[in-house]
């Protein structure tokens, strides 16, 4: 069992463990409509030492399942966010992230949300954890327990580069973007 973060809290992933190569980014939630499930979509954004994305490939979702460099690497859309565990997991090969790329922002929206008229509000037990690939061991888990209504996408969380490590911040913030596009281009 990793450790449990709370919002805004950083925790160095690397540092003392030098072993560490790969990380699977799990995230989940629970979340209905009146019967309606809401399809929530994890994505990647793979951002410069400027924060902004690096190129359209650094954006990494259901439609982009790996990065040009191979280094992230999306595991597939969950339509229903059913059953227990990760609902959606992103796999990260420190060893081949780029240089050039300082952040890595993890981001959740709601697949179709304006027209079915869905939000955050709805949906319950929303995490992201940090887990070591090769011990397949959990590092860390951020439980969002915001008032996240009327938010139509979440920022989970971030790895970054600090110094030469590797570090994880647990960010939870909201946000009203109605898809990967539009929350991206803050980004641009």
């Amino acid at each position: 069992m990793g450790v449990n973060l709370i919002k805004g809290q950083k925790v160095d992933l690397t540092k003392g463990n030098a072993a560490l190569k790969a990380l699977v980014v799990g995230l989940g939630w629970d979340g209905s409509n009146g019967g309606d499930t809401i399809d929530c979509d994890a994505s990647a954004l793979m951002l410069g030492e400027n924060g902004k994305l690096s190129s359209n490939k650094g954006i990494i979702y259901f439609g982009n399942k790996s990065s040009k460099c191979k280094s992230v690497i999306h595991q597939g859309d969950n339509l229903t966010g059913a059953g227990a565990g990760d609902d959606e997991q992103i796999v990260i090969d420190l060893t081949k992230v780029p240089e050039d790329i300082a952040k890595i922002v993890f981001v959740v929206n709601i697949y179709n949300c304006a027209s079915k008229r869905q939000h955050f509000g709805m949906i319950k037990n929303a995490y992201i954890r940090i887990m070591d690939k090769s011990a397949n061991g959990e590092l860390v888990k951020f439980n969002l327990s915001n008032d996240y209504d009327n938010m139509t996408s979440l920022i989970m969380g971030e790895v970054y580069r600090n110094n030469g490590e590797w570090k994880f911040t647990a960010t939870g913030e909201g946000a009203t973007a109605t898809g990967i596009k539009e929350l991206s281009a803050r980004y641009n």
